[in-house]
């Protein structure tokens, strides 16, 4: 808008508001300003939608890529145990469903050696008038590591120190054993444990070797596992097996020959369940978070913030054609699972998906193999693995179709960034320069009723005669007259600037 000033007002004295002036001014230019600042806010709010969408989408990705592959979520298998106080078991991928029939003998067990009682374990067990000794350990059998213990008097020769000497050698050469002095209301012995269950860690002392005053009874433990499985025996140093049934680890955990335990490997259909569940769950995320965007606000008539981009149609269209996928793979087909609605997992109207929990559990029991090569199979046919493939490209770092539309929106804002700064710029410096023209222009009105009042004083002087000079200014008034602009500004006598 233009500004005007009273041509009569300004000649009091009293000047113009600069400020005033001069904000007018710029308040004028910077309409420009408010649109860009205005667009870079939209822009922001986009990016926001985009990037939460997006996020969606990937974790939509990561959900449909567990339910691909051999090793996928739709192998899993469990196995579990008629009688787990005796033997329970896990199932690893691959491990094939069947019942087996297990018996367990016995479990391994770890080496022990002691010996009789003694006085008490701070004396001597050298035989009286010796000041050295010796005792030899065989562990894991005859094949198995010889530890050879030398005695000396003052040294090692109780059974505190004897223990101690025996675990410190122990640690430094490996033999996994440990010893302790143990005192009861018999007196003191010597315990040695091996740290390895089965044959490993069975230990004992070979004739002659104990030249102490020490008599060690017969060895106990170190013994393997005993079991059978399905009739056949099977021996294992550890209580955890895992090479009797192929892909299953038996945790063995009492043994009880008359109870045969029975293990049953199978789908696994909570694990399985729970993946295409969280498959849909991820899927119904992106969904939903796309029609927000589509749907047109009651109050405001306005759709989202992302209501007109065109990339998020076309990223709604290619989902859809997704989930309506139907597989052209015989044994899929032959089945009966052939798309996703025969496994009780069908579309609503608004583009999301429910589970019919009945439908797909009589699916996974009655042919687990079938609804395993609807999702995937080795040909790369599957539903999830084509699907798969395309959300690889949909969220794609560089061409994923969100991650270009976030890249272009960067750009945007980017550059009206630069346009508003530069803008920004101009307007200070315009701004500095109208502060110096309209404080010259202030001084020089505030200046003119004492020129004036010169003016006719010098006039006075040239003529004494005349009394029509009036020297004295003809008003004081410090303020523009009710209704008139910056600086006294009217429509009467006025000039645009």
């Amino acid at each position: 808008m233009g500004i005007s000033f009273n041509a009569a007002a300004l000649l009091n004295g009293n000047g113009i508001d600069v400020n005033s002036v001069v904000s007018e001014i710029e308040a004028a230019q910077s309409g420009q300003l408010t649109v860009w600042q205005a667009d870079v806010t939209n822009l922001q709010t986009q990016a926001t939608a985009l990037t939460g969408i997006n996020s969606d989408l990937s974790n939509l990705a990561a959900a449909v890529s567990g339910l691909t592959g051999a090793n996928g979520a739709l192998t899993a298998v469990t196995a579990s145990s008629s009688e787990s106080a005796i033997v329970n078991a896990t199932a690893l991928t691959g491990a094939t469903a069947a019942n087996y029939t297990v018996v367990v003998i016995g479990l391994a067990t770890t080496g022990t050696l002691y010996t009789d009682e003694v006085a008490n374990a701070t004396t001597s067990i050298l035989p009286s008038g010796q000041t050295t000794g010796n005792l030899t350990l065989q562990i894991g059998g005859s094949g198995g590591t010889t530890a050879n213990i030398a005695i000396t008097a003052g040294s090692n020769d109780t059974l505190t120190t004897l223990a101690a000497s025996i675990n410190s050698q122990s640690a430094t050469n490996n033999w996994g054993i440990t010893a302790s002095a143990i005192t009861d209301a018999d007196g003191a012995r010597l315990a040695i444990y091996s740290q390895s269950t089965g044959s490993a860690g069975a230990l004992s002392i070979p004739a002659d070797t104990n030249t102490t005053s020490l008599t060690f009874e017969p060895p106990v433990g170190g013994t393997n596992a005993d079991i059978s499985v399905n009739g056949i025996p099977y021996a294992s140093t550890t209580n955890t097996v895992t090479g009797a049934i192929p892909d299953v680890t038996l945790n063995l955990v009492s043994a009880d020959e008359d109870t045969p335990v029975t293990i049953t490997v199978g789908p696994d259909a909570t694990a399985i369940n729970n993946s295409i569940d969280n498959f849909v769950t991820e899927y119904n995320t992106v969904v939903g978070d796309i029609n927000t965007q589509f749907t047109v606000n009651p109050a405001t008539s306005n759709e989202g913030p992302l209501g007109s981009d065109t990339d998020l149609r076309i990223l709604q269209t290619s989902l859809a054609a997704d989930i309506s996928y139907a597989t052209t793979d015989p044994t899929s087909i032959s089945s009966g699972f052939s798309n996703l609605a025969a496994l009780g997992i069908t579309e609503n109207n608004d583009g999301t998906l429910t589970v019919n929990s009945t439908t797909l559990n009589s699916a996974l029991t009655s042919n687990q193999a079938a609804v395993q090569n609807f999702f995937t199979n080795s040909s790369s046919t599957g539903f999830a693995d084509r699907f798969n493939a395309d959300l690889t490209n949909l969220t794609d770092p560089t061409d994923g179709i969100l991650n270009q539309d976030l890249a272009s929106n960067q750009s945007q804002q980017n550059d009206l960034g630069t346009e508003i700064t530069n803008f920004q710029t101009q307007l200070a410096a315009q701004t500095t320069q109208l502060d110096q023209v309209f404080d010259q222009v202030n001084a020089s009105l505030e200046e003119y009723p004492f020129t004036l009042q010169e003016v006719n004083a010098a006039l006075g002087a040239l003529n004494p005669n005349d009394t029509s000079t009036d020297t004295t200014p003809t008003s004081t008034d410090t303020a523009p007259a009710t209704g008139e602009g910056v600086g006294g500004s009217s429509s009467t006598g006025s000039s645009g600037s």
